[in-house]
């Protein structure tokens, strides 16, 4: 199983390394273009160290990470939008390079970098915290509600996170016309989380109770 999971997971990854690099540095037509290579270097060795982490002590967990197949015809359409945000976004950085528009000073894409890595360590505690965790809306045999650590504070940590993640992108690249595509995403996140809180009343017991305690979903005394 786990050599199956490996050879899976380094798959996605080669596949992703590749997509990114070509969405950002072919439009730019520059290999020199530093805020690109940041953004490569900060997305993707975290993202094989966890990888490598979950393979060895949560496979189970691992693969459901993997699994990104939505059955819910409007997740399928915030998955779509997403995807359309990110290459629109890239692109548009690569682009912004190569004709020198308005481009963010270099001490932000620092910034950036810094809030993405933060955001990447609150990514690794909500799946520390959540075995359940998956990248498509379902209910597992035998979950149960998780109401303690982060979840104790907002009921969507996970995307509280990715909010973050996405947001801090743009700013890495130093362009301010892909951070004005990458405004979609927080609008996808709350037509996805409406799906899901439904499927979780109906599906996930005592999951009613836990919105009655725990009462915001992303920002706390925000939303």
């Amino acid at each position: 199983m786990k050599n199956k999971l490996l050879i899976s997971a380094l798959t996605k990854v080669t596949a992703g390394i590749v997509l990114v690099a070509g969405l950002i540095f072919l439009p730019a037509g520059d290999l020199r273009f530093w805020q690109g290579w940041l953004l490569m270097g900060i997305l993707f060795i975290p993202m094989l160290a966890a990888g490598f982490v979950m393979l060895k002590k949560a496979p189970e967990l691992l693969a459901r990470r993997l699994d990104a197949k939505e059955k819910q015809s409007a997740q399928k359409g915030v998955v779509g939008g997403s995807a359309l945000m990110f290459i629109a976004g890239f692109i548009l950085a690569g682009l912004n390079h190569r004709f020198c528009w308005y481009t963010l000073p270099p001490w932000a894409s620092i910034v950036g970098a810094v809030l993405f890595l933060a955001s990447y360590v609150l990514y690794a505690f909500v799946l520390k915290q959540n075995a359940y965790l998956s990248r498509t809306i379902r209910v597992e045999e035998g979950q149960s509600v998780v109401d303690s650590g982060l979840y104790g504070i907002v009921r969507h940590p996970m995307y509280s996170a990715t909010l973050l993640l996405f947001l801090s992108m743009p700013i890495v690249l130093g362009s301010v016309y892909a951070l004005l595509v990458f405004l979609i995403y927080p609008v996808l996140i709350l037509v996805r989380i409406h799906g899901e809180e439904q499927l979780l009343e109906a599906e996930l017991a005592g999951y009613s109770e836990y919105k009655k305690k725990v009462r915001w979903k992303l920002i706390p005394f925000v939303y």
